[in-house]
């Protein structure tokens, strides 16, 4: 099952489409949201017509990853449908042909910090963070995830936010190149949309052929480890999942 309706397009001209993430409180991640995610982000890469694409949210935050208060009851079933909405979710905005510009208005943290990390150009305001935090909820990294992080950061920065799990705030994020911009929440949209129609003035096939260039390689890499993961067909917790999750909630 595939939901959309936590998603709005805007339409901003010139081939400008704007992806409203708006699933109150924090556009937590759920298996269905997601497949409803991946279905409308390759309708977009799919259509000539649209030049660039802009993912933003009214919420106070961006996205704080699983629903942990759910999360921690997930049985084998729910573990298996989570990991596949991450996987596929996310390698379709990482995958996407199209220039993806993201407006982060607040808080990135856990799976929610792979809708930065999967797009192309990335704004935030000054009081985003940003920061991975499985390890500490007892979980590691759906095979789409993991190889998108160990494309998009480098070496020590990974280290530092898988292993230690704790946020970083924007300025940080923008010295590690995590973000490109930071700007005060007031602009951030029309901070994004002067992105967007920048983007949109590349030429299209080249634009895509360069994204290619760069991402091809990681991507078979990825889509191969995800089919190996699938196959392996082992529960994504541990013994130790639920306690760690309870412990997150307080």
């Amino acid at each position: 099952m595939a939901d959309q309706t936590w998603i709005t397009q805007r339409d901003h001209g010139c081939g400008i489409i704007e992806l409203v993430l708006d699933h109150a409180p924090v556009n937590a991640l759920e298996a269905a949201r997601l497949m409803g995610f991946r279905d409308v982000m390759n309708d977009l890469s799919a259509n000539e017509d649209v030049r660039a694409i802009v993912l933003s949210s009214p919420l106070k935050v961006f996205s704080a990853g699983l629903n942990l208060k759910q999360a921690q009851h997930f049985d084998l079933d729910d573990q298996r449908a989570i990991v596949d909405g991450l996987n596929q979710g996310f390698m379709a905005l990482f995958a996407s042909p199209k220039p993806v510009i993201c407006a982060v208005n607040g808080h990135a943290i856990a799976g929610g910090l792979f809708y930065v990390l999967a797009s192309d150009h990335r704004i935030a305001v000054p009081r985003a963070q940003f920061g991975l935090a499985e390890v500490r909820v007892g979980v590691g990294f759906p095979a789409g995830p993991l190889g998108i992080a160990r494309a998009m950061l480098d070496a020590n920065l990974t280290r530092r936010m898988m292993l230690r799990g704790q946020p970083i705030d924007a300025h940080a994020a923008l010295a590690a190149g995590l973000v490109d911009d930071i700007v005060e929440p007031d602009m951030l949209m029309q901070a994004a949309l002067d992105a967007a129609r920048e983007f949109a003035q590349l030429p299209p096939a080249a634009y895509a052929a360069v994204k290619s260039q760069l991402r091809a390689d990681i991507i078979a890499k990825i889509a191969a480890a995800v089919e190996a993961e699938t196959a392996a067909d082992l529960p994504w917790y541990t013994d130790e999942t639920a306690d760690a999750m309870a412990r997150m909630i307080g």
